[in-house]
């Protein structure tokens, strides 16, 4: 198995998504999102961020539509409630050099666990955030994960649309070129 996920980031980016960490299933593929019952891929296309549902193995393509992925701390478990604490205090330092190495405009959390630890904030609320990370805006999103039974697909599409919204303002032309 596969000790870490490639990131796949470039420089200036709309957006990088930051997942937890990765699922011991899609390290051991090499592919981010993989477990079929997550809802990332069909999310970031019915939110508009994509003009079709791209395929784990294609996620490389992302970067077409001026969107990165990432994780906040690198180790696979079989659920983020394996992680420790300190693995996320001691993720926090490389991670914000990581946004301010690659620059992109947003970065976009996938729930509000990765940025509590970042932050050091125990109240997050969803959405803009209002701190910058790395000289990122920040965006907090309901995780796309099958387990988070707290948002069906429409609200959670309809989250991430927020953010495509914002970006958009921000950016003053369309995502999907």
């Amino acid at each position: 198995m596969s000790d870490r996920l490639e990131d796949i980031l470039t420089e200036h980016l709309n957006v990088v998504f930051c997942g937890i960490n990765p699922g011991k299933g899609s390290a051991a593929l090499g592919l981010h999102f993989a477990n079929r019952s997550n809802r990332f891929w069909r999310t970031l296309h019915l939110a508009g961020f994509t003009p079709h549902e791209i395929h784990p193995e294609e996620g490389r393509t992302l970067l077409d539509y001026h969107c990165g992925l990432t994780t906040l701390v690198e180790r696979p478990t079989a659920s983020a409630g394996e992680l420790a604490r300190h693995e996320f205090n001691d993720a926090a330092v490389a991670f914000e050099q990581k946004i301010r190495r690659w620059q992109p405009r947003f970065v976009a959390f996938l729930g509000k666990v990765g940025y509590s630890a970042v932050s050091g904030q125990r109240e997050v609320a969803w959405g803009l955030q209002p701190l910058l990370l790395g000289g990122a805006a920040v965006w907090v999103l309901p995780n796309p994960s099958g387990r988070n039974l707290a948002f069906n697909l429409e609200q959670l599409v309809d989250a991430y649309q927020q953010l495509r919204k914002a970006i958009a303002q921000d950016n003053h032309v369309p995502l999907i070129s």
